[in-house]
């Protein structure tokens, strides 16, 4: 009877080429019964906008499947129902542009759906115009807001109370009539699975689970071009998932085993110890340091203990771990929704004496992102430039470096 929606976007407008990143439907019948749901992740194919409010990561969404793929899925859950949504007008534009920009023209209606917004009025008079607000008139439990899914059973939980309040049959019966029977276009359904949310709390897998398990190792593993692309993954002592894919596909580029990687990070780890080391004196900043790349790598605090014990090693032609460091005049660029306004991060930039650019170009030396994952034009360009891209605490470090070198 009815198909409840709703959508996490990048934004809040079409025409800024905002885009859906999660969708969930809830299916109700004529007596308000929750009978089925879906919901999936949808890759945007650029950044991901406010992700303090939606909360969605750039590792989660671009594992998950672009609009299109999921279109015939969607419009099977829509097809004969009657659309429903909290701020339908809002989500029926989002999803007809989805449809529109892969070439297909769907009978999405933003007026002849159910609004439980707009119904509100009616049946809570002293509620707020939120979902929330509703939901809390309506006597219904509190749900979690900012998720598709949760969004979705909620709208669909509050229709089902105006269904109860309405009696039979609703106000709304003929206009339900009619756009349950608005003719679909034939839309090809393929077999792409749903992407969801990581649940709080869980971790990815690391990424040397990926690897191939094989003993023993290299007798010398040639890792240059490895070691040289993590240099890079620990400017920002964060390794993504973008530069943990990249990793790994190093390695299997370079025919290196689980066993082999698990030597070049050890290798790495105590040519840092060594550099901590070069003073006689190991700070407690420096020893936290060497802790939290030890689990970057998969290694353990017993490895840093390992390697600071064990007597300095150099490894010819291996450039030093910590040799990248930001120089005055240097070229950086930022990408993303920033907390402060991106405006005040470029005002500090130049303040310390770099160059900002608007756009990633090969003249660029880093890009600052606030998710380092992020699938923005310039986060493409710069992966294909092979420039750095950090996260702003990380470029924090860097700055301080900078004025620590002047």
């Amino acid at each position: 009877m009815y198909a409840v929606i709703d959508l996490e976007t990048t934004g809040l407008r079409t025409s800024w080429h905002d885009r859906i990143v999660e969708v969930a439907v809830v299916h109700v019948d004529a007596s308000g019964r929750l009978t089925d749901e879906w919901c999936s992740l949808v890759n945007p194919d650029r950044d991901l906008g406010p992700q303090a409010i939606h909360g969605i990561s750039a590792a989660e969404a671009r594992r998950a499947p672009l609009f299109d793929e999921v279109a015939g899925h969607l419009a099977g859950m829509l097809r004969g129902r009657v659309l429903s949504a909290h701020n339908l007008k809002f989500d029926a534009q989002f999803l007809h542009a989805e449809y529109q920009r892969v070439g297909i023209q769907t009978p999405i209606p933003d007026t002849a759906g159910l609004c439980t917004m707009q119904l509100a009025p009616h049946f809570l008079p002293s509620a707020g115009r939120s979902l929330h607000d509703c939901c809390r008139a309506a006597g219904l439990p509190p749900h979690q807001a900012h998720s598709a899914l949760h969004d979705a059973r909620a709208a669909a939980r509050l229709l089902a109370y105006y269904l109860a309040a309405a009696g039979n049959p609703p106000p709304w019966a003929d206009a339900a009539a009619v756009a349950a029977r608005v003719t679909w276009p034939a839309i090809d359904v393929r077999p792409v699975a749903a992407v969801h949310r990581r649940a709080a709390g869980q971790r990815e897998q690391h990424f040397l689970a990926r690897l191939v398990d094989r003993l023993p190792r290299l007798r010398e593993p040639q890792g240059d071009a490895y070691l040289d692309l993590l240099d890079h993954a620990l400017l920002d002592r964060h390794i993504s998932a973008t530069e943990a894919e990249a990793l790994v596909a190093m390695a299997e580029n370079l025919g290196l085993a689980r066993v082999d990687v698990e030597h070049l990070h050890r290798t790495y780890l105590a040519s840092l110890a060594g550099i901590a080391l070069e003073d006689g004196i190991l700070t407690t900043d420096e020893r936290d340091d060497l802790d939290q790349v030890a689990v970057l790598l998969g290694l353990r605090r017993v490895d840093v203990d390992k390697a600071l014990a064990a007597p300095p090693t150099t490894v010819p032609g291996q450039r030093r771990p910590d040799a990248w460091q930001l120089q005055r005049g240097d070229l950086v660029v930022f990408t993303g929704a920033m907390e402060p306004p991106r405006w005040e991060w470029e005002e500090e930039a130049r303040a310390a004496g770099l160059s900002v650019g608007s756009n990633v170009t090969k003249k660029t030396r880093l890009l600052v992102a606030a998710d380092p994952d992020t699938m923005s034009g310039k986060a493409k360009k710069a992966r294909q430039y092979g420039i750095p891209i950090v996260h702003p605490t990380a470029y924090h470090k860097l700055i301080n470096g900078l004025a620590a070198a002047v």
